[in-house]
């Protein structure tokens, strides 16, 4: 059966289509119906089910003889190691932090923070509190004491489960000050803290708040996975970007395992015994989805990679532990990507390893500007296959889904909706626009199984950020435009349209032009304020390594090259180069504080940033412009 008649099955009777989905999953007590539909339009599926996330990812395989079955690999250039958990020690692993957990009082629906890099304790610490149907926040690791103590504040966790330290490839991040820091400041003071020292650092632990990860589980009795209802949290995760108060997305318990374990083989086309590797961070909705639960939930072995595209020591890092652990399926993002190819734009590295086991390449998190995609298909000689999707759904809204039907690829498009999304583009009164128009896209209700049903303890919030705006629809808050074929494209978030003189112009249709120039590496386009047009574009570009050409060469051909391409109705005749540009840790470009700086309008140091210097580079570029005054 092909996509679409997938799709139009779907469509046609999308109960009948979930219930066949959920039973892809063990169930305590089997759900009698997939959606509840009681509190329209907060929708709720499999509610009158009984399941634990724990089971279906762990215990199930070795329940079903596959003990010796690698769960974990962890390859960790920074630290030069690498080891591998099988799934029977994985079991073992989390039964014992579980019963630990337990024995210091920790229950069904208690909250947990996690805040540990990428090692497999942190996943670990995931499946134990799934084990017990507590609800878990993951904040990445590293991440600043203040914003860590909002979200203590928000969540109200029992305890947290952190690491003495993160290593980077230049430096050992401090964890446990910055933790010791967010309890201070915070006014709900966790329980108890469990601490996992690294070799690298061992930190000092508080009498009586903090134990030690292995003497806090010597001797205790392995805990049992506890059932927990269908509509029972698995998790919160705070939005990447949230300044102020924190929005807590939830993920639901049954909706999380159905969609999670369709995605694997519908969509990545992997199941049992393959390699899959999320080159994310378990802080990331990425890495909650796609590192721990939904190849785990697959029976396959996922790959927790510590350390960088680049630097780690090089630019073939990636196609290394790729060819290493003969990984089928990876997911990346663009930024990293971009940072590869800036470093070797030839393509020289992936061909001095051995790729034959990669089915394809997935790109997720940003727009995969073409450029990149092309360089990437020429070099590693895989499909590479952009999809679009967001913290709050947890999985793909669009994809390419290998696993029914490989579809013609369009470069520039995640290609189409996948089953439970009834995806359209609206213009502001919220009526569908013509094929090939730019508006606003929204997801028609009920949204599928494991999206989000709410914000935690922010239910009102969560009606007025994504339901107000188009009643009947979720708001993504993206703009694109969907064409003939019904192929999906994702050209901005909706505040990323500019306007100028009146003409709405999308900044990705305009990076598109600039990526395509020989010597561009990476770049973006903001709108800033222009007295006589309402906003202007203004292009950051960074050059390839090795780039020959003189700087302002380089902006002179890319201004021609975006009014040859897009019109002078673009009014793009400023661009400068940069040696960065500013990211948040998962790598999303952080184009609303450039906007500020360069309209000289109140900002903050954004919490997710990846590094503030470069803020500092990116005001005295835009000075040089004549913007960021005062």
């Amino acid at each position: 059966m092909g996509y679409r008649a997938v799709y139009e099955g779907w469509k046609a009777d999308p109960e009948a289509f979930w219930m066949q989905a959920a039973q892809g999953i063990s169930w305590v007590t089997p759900p009698s119906r997939a959606l509840n539909e009681t509190r329209a339009p907060l929708y709720e599926w499999f509610t009158d089910a009984e399941v634990n996330t724990c089971y279906n990812a762990v215990d199930r395989h070795v329940d079903a003889g596959h003990r010796g079955r690698i769960a974990i690999i962890h390859d960790s250039p920074v630290t030069h190691s690498k080891r591998e958990i099988t799934y029977a020690e994985l079991q073992t692993r989390v039964a014992t932090l579980a019963g630990a957990l337990r024995a210091k009082g920790v229950q069904k629906g208690d909250r947990v923070i996690i805040y540990m890099p990428m090692v497999p304790e942190a996943l670990e610490a995931m499946l134990a509190c799934a084990r017990l149907g507590a609800i878990h926040s993951v904040v990445f690791g590293g991440f600043a004491a203040a914003e860590l103590a909002v979200r203590i504040d928000d969540c109200t966790p029992r305890a947290i489960i952190a690491a003495s330290c993160g290593i980077e490839p230049t430096r050992v991040v401090h964890y446990k000050p910055l933790l010791d820091a967010a309890i201070d400041m915070a006014t709900h003071k966790p329980d108890f803290c469990v601490i996992l020292q690294r070799e690298q650092e061992v930190a000092s632990l508080t009498p009586g708040r903090d134990v030690a990860w292995h003497t806090f589980q010597y001797g205790v009795t392995p805990a049992e996975c506890v059932p927990v209802s269908g509509d029972h949290p698995a998790y919160i995760l705070y939005t990447s970007g949230t300044t102020g108060a924190p929005k807590g997305v939830v993920r639901p318990t049954a909706g999380h395992l159905v969609a999670l374990n369709w995605t694997m083989r519908a969509i990545y086309d992997c199941g049992g015994g393959d390699v899959f590797w999320a080159a994310s961070d378990v802080g990331w909705v990425v890495g909650h989805s796609y590192i721990c639960y939904a190849p785990l939930i697959a029976g396959c072995t996922t790959i927790v990679f510590e350390g960088k595209p680049v630097g780690t020591p090089d630019a073939g890092t990636f196609w290394r532990v790729i060819a290493e652990h003969g990984v089928r399926a990876f997911f990346t993002a663009p930024t990293a990507l971009r940072a590869i190819k800036r470093e070797d734009p030839n393509g020289k590295l992936p061909q001095t390893y051995d790729l034959s086991r990669l089915n394809a390449v997935y790109l997720a998190g940003e727009r995969a500007d073409p450029d990149t995609v092309i360089w990437a298909q020429t070099h590693i000689k895989v499909p590479v296959i952009d999809h679009w999707w967001q913290t709050e759904t947890g999985y793909a809204i669009a994809a390419n889904p290998l696993g029914i039907e490989a579809l013609p690829v369009k470069i520039g498009s995640p290609t189409v909706a996948m089953p439970g999304y009834d995806v359209q583009v609206l213009d502001e009164g919220g009526h569908p626009v013509p094929a090939g128009q730019l508006g606003a896209i929204a997801v028609k209700l009920p949204l599928p199984p494991g999206t989000l049903p709410t914000l935690w303890g922010a239910e009102d919030r969560f009606v007025k950020s994504y339901l107000s705006h188009f009643p009947g629809f979720y708001e993504t808050g993206d703009a694109g435009y969907i064409d003939d074929d019904g192929y999906l494209y994702i050209m901005a978030r909706t505040d990323d349209v500019i306007n100028v003189a009146g003409h709405r112009l999308s900044t990705g249709a305009m990076e598109e032009v600039l990526a395509g120039h020989k010597d561009v590496a990476e770049c973006c386009v903001v709108g800033v304020a222009d007295a006589l047009k309402g906003q202007s574009p203004v292009g950051f570009l960074c050059l390839n390594k090795g780039a020959a050409r003189a700087a302002e060469d380089v902006v002179a051909e890319c201004v021609a090259l975006m009014r040859e391409k897009i019109g002078p109705v673009a009014d793009f005749k400023r661009a400068v180069v940069v040696d960065r540009l500013p990211k948040t840790r998962s790598g999303k470009i952080l184009r609303g504080t450039i906007v500020k700086i360069a309209d000289g309008t109140e900002w903050k140091m954004p919490a997710t940033i990846d590094d503030p210097a470069i803020l500092d580079e990116i005001t005295a570029a835009l000075r040089t412009l004549g913007y960021a005054k005062g």
